[in-house]
């Protein structure tokens, strides 16, 4: 078992032994020999029952702490889920028939009364692992079935474990919890919002929050100083393993702080969490700016487990009378390590023709790729092209021995190091809940990333509340697109699982951003009024960070969707088969909303 499984099955017993009540004494999974003579009240649901000789019968009887065999007569109807209650004498194994891989498996309760409190019907899957090969659809139309599991009834419970430690770190460390409204304006935080129409003002819309942002800001301004929810957010983006409309964040906002200090105070809560579901400290939190992330893994994400950093090459080719890569902006590769990915170092052609499909498809123009052999010989359709000292310079630069595979990209900077980064995951990333734990903060965002095709104006990196960097102020009108952020991200195992930045809080700096932005200062009073007023009576310098307790309670659970760490989430598609949501409703809902729905388009 991992020390995570360790520290779960401890906790858990723990908290089992203040469980009883009026109609059972114990929870099944922490009775043990300690037990043995004792008569106990136990109470589940039936998991099988096994004939055993003409008067007897086995009933394995589960709650969620786990399973307790019990020696029941025969004659007693007690089938598959059905709610009984069994109050018996605890008594040890008889000899040869120890279950050494279950936790109750030295003991079980003999002389046995049954009181059936609920029958039940069989259910759509059974109700232990193999249910784990039943569509998924399925276990979420059945939702309610699906949770009894062992896994699930686990996951459940490291999440709440999580929001426990993440509370009393967070108010030992002065954080005051405030909730915050789940009706607001519409804000450009970056992302689709869920609209809600107003009966009182038809033609009028509430946003669902795609985040506390302006509140918790507000707050500062108020004097709270530190600010902490478990918030719920929403936001209308396409759902993956990572991504659900509905998603839960630790939010949080500090007065008077640098960066620094929300950073510490945001990895305490991090590790807090971490030690309640694993028993164990993570490493120190590592930093890393988000150029340099990019320079080494091709993405602002990285994930530290493997290796095979991108290597810069351009100086390499510089002379080069290669056409592919001569007068290119930017130049770099990769090293598949053969004695660590064997059989992707060793990939026939058309393996290779598919990475370069695939580097193409990322945004390349396309994909060199080199066999090392013995000697450092290079074997590649374009070694021709290139002088054996550009050849032999290759080989040293990138440390390849005999069996590697090198891959290297030619292109603008952005596009290198992003097809890179994307390949190096393709080829090494481990599933993401496989440890060890890896935690990286990345820094110095872009204030801007990119220009509105439409607009022209530049674009919001994180969203437009983060305060620029001081050092960078100077080319905040010459050149905007080169001006960092005061903004930070927190990376497990290459997921992301929050943001953060420095506000602004001055008034006119804030009104720049947005004049930037393309949002002039009639429309930012028009949206922004309530949030840029109280700015003007006093806002202290202030900075925060929200990260996803979906995706860390997923990674700590060992999933690799936030699905399974959700009571009932929705499917990719973005249905609910439970409820058979969203659903149509009625025409005088519409009508008292002010609302008419447009004719289905026209199938072609």
């Amino acid at each position: 078992e991992s020390s995570a499984d360790n520290c779960w099955a401890k906790k858990a017993a723990e908290a089992n032994t203040m469980t009883s009540t009026a109609m059972r004494t114990h929870m099944c999974g922490v009775l043990d020999v300690s037990h043995i003579g004792q008569t106990v009240s136990i109470c589940g649901w039936v998991g099988r029952r096994r004939e055993h000789g003409e008067h007897l019968a086995f009933v394995d009887l589960r709650d969620h702490s786990g399973v307790v065999q019990c020696v029941v007569d025969n004659n007693v109807d007690v089938r598959s889920e059905y709610v009984i209650r069994i109050t018996g004498v605890v008594r040890a194994r008889p000899e040869g028939t120890v279950n050494a891989g279950l936790p109750t498996g030295a003991i079980e309760i003999g002389e046995c009364v049954v009181e059936v409190l609920n029958s039940a019907e069989p259910p759509p899957f059974p109700v232990d692992a193999r249910a784990d090969d039943v569509d998924e659809s399925v276990r979420l139309k059945f939702r309610y079935i699906d949770i009894r599991r062992e896994r699930m009834q686990r996951n459940l419970r490291v999440r709440s474990k999580i929001n426990s430690a993440i509370r009393s770190e967070m108010e030992s460390n002065g954080f005051v919890e405030v909730e915050t409204p789940m009706l607001m304006p519409s804000t450009p935080e970056g992302a689709r919002e869920f609209l809600v129409p107003s009966r009182k003002e038809p033609g009028s819309f509430f946003a669902l929050p795609q985040s506390p942002q302006l509140w918790k800001q507000l707050l500062m301004v108020a004097g709270i100083d530190r600010y902490y929810q478990i918030a719920r957010c929403l936001r209308d983006e396409d759902l993956r393993a990572d991504r659900q409309y509905e998603f839960m964040q630790l939010d949080a906002e500090m007065s008077f702080v640098s960066q620094d200090d929300v950073l510490e105070n945001i990895g305490r809560a991090v590790v807090a969490a971490a030690i309640a579901v694993t028993g164990e400290a993570p490493p120190e939190i590592e930093r890393i700016t988000w150029r340099d992330a990019m320079e080494r893994f091709g993405i602002d994400k990285p994930d530290l487990r493997f290796g095979m950093e991108l290597v810069e090459l351009t100086s390499l080719f510089a002379a080069t009378e290669f056409k592919a890569f001569a007068g290119a902006a930017c130049i770099k590769g990769i090293r598949v390590d053969a004695a660590t990915y064997p059989e992707a170092a060793a990939s026939g052609r058309n393996k290779l023709d598919a990475l370069t499909d695939r580097a193409k498809k990322i945004g390349a123009k396309g994909l060199v790729w080199m066999k090392v052999g013995a000697d450092g010989a290079v074997d590649s359709p374009v070694a021709k092209f290139l002088t054996d000292s550009e050849r032999e310079a290759l080989v040293a630069t990138m440390s390849a021995v005999e069996g590697d595979l090198l891959l290297l990209v030619a292109d603008e900077w952005e596009t290198t190091v992003e097809v890179l980064g994307q390949l190096r995951n393709d080829i090494g990333r481990p599933p993401v809940h496989q440890g060890p734990y890896r935690y990286v903060w990345v820094t110095e965002f872009p204030l801007f990333v990119g220009v509105d095709p439409v607009s022209g104006k530049p674009r919001p990196g994180h969203h437009p509340f983060c305060h620029p960097h001081p050092d960078d102020l100077h080319l905040f009108d010459s050149d905007p697109l080169k001006v960092r952020a005061q903004a930070y991200d927190l990376v497990l195992n290459g997921w992301e699982l929050g943001s953060g930045s420095i506000r602004i809080h001055e008034p006119e700096l804030q009104r720049r951003v947005f004049n930037q932005l393309g949002i002039s200062d009639e429309e930012a009073d028009r949206r922004f009024g309530f949030f840029l007023q109280p700015f003007k009576y006093g806002a202290p310098p202030h900075g925060g960070f929200a990260f996803g307790i979906d995706r860390l309670a997923a990674i700590l659970a060992g999933e690799e969707n936030i699905r399974e760490v959700i009571a009932f989430p929705k499917t990719q598609s973005g249905s609910d088969p439970m409820t058979n949501a969203p659903t149509p409703v009625e025409s005088a809902q519409l009508a008292e909303l002010g609302l008419r729905l447009l004719p289905p388009p026209a199938s072609s």
